[in-house]
């Protein structure tokens, strides 16, 4: 049976993912509109709770972006976005915003169905559903993390009300500092792998798609 939802995307492209556990590797990146953090206006960075956040995911007018009224749709629409062979390995990266939003069983089963591993980029703050091969969390500020487990944990660093040893304990796989983007980004990044040398459960993440020129 169709189940109807509209799903709402900022952009849907193809790339290669940039960091983390799975850097390298080709994928759709299927980019939901809206976040629980931050409206993505800049009237409300002042006040979100998380205020460095450099990612556009308002509205649906990006690059492949558009409403879907069904999972079959929304899958299908991804799927046409895949340039591999037939038998290759397909991967779907299910960002934001705050994908969790939107991201649900009836889709996860459509995206499996099209051949897909589906991985989820999410802040944390709501329970990812069942069926997901790849999870990663990035907890931001003092932002409750509720999925605490999973393939990955990606700390963007630093944060003053998000230091590494509040979340050591969780069960992740890998722990990844990231260093946060911007005017203090080389001071951030020393900083971090000064921390994975000190704190070896922590690996440094790069943002190899800022170095190499794609999304």
């Amino acid at each position: 049976m169709t189940v109807s939802r509209t799903y709402s995307a900022k952009e849907v492209f193809l790339t290669v993912q940039g960091e983390g556990g799975q850097a390298g590797r080709p994928a759709v990146f299927l980019r939901f509109a809206g976040c629980n953090l931050w409206s993505g206006l800049e009237r409300d960075r002042a006040t979100a709770v998380c205020s460095f956040c450099d990612t556009d995911f308002v509205g649906v007018d990006g690059d492949g972006g558009g409403k879907f009224r069904t999972p079959e749709a929304m899958a299908g629409h991804v799927a046409a976005m895949w340039r591999g062979r037939d038998g290759d390995p397909k991967l779907v990266v299910c960002t934001g915003g705050e994908p969790l939003m939107q991201l649900d069983r009836p889709l996860i089963d459509a995206l499996h169905d099209r051949g897909f591993e589906v991985a989820v980029e999410t802040n944390g703050t709501l329970a990812a559903p069942a069926g997901i091969d790849w999870v990663c969390v990035s907890p931001k500020a003092d932002a409750p993390v509720v999925q605490a487990s999973g393939q990955e944990l990606k700390l963007v660093f630093p944060q003053a009300k998000a230091m590494p040893d509040r979340f050591e304990h969780l069960a992740f796989e890998r722990f990844w500092l990231q260093p946060m983007d911007g005017p203090d980004q080389a001071a951030n990044t020393a900083a971090a792998i000064e921390y994975c040398l000190t704190h070896p459960q922590w690996r440094l993440s790069v943002q190899t798609h800022k170095y190499i020129g794609v999304r």
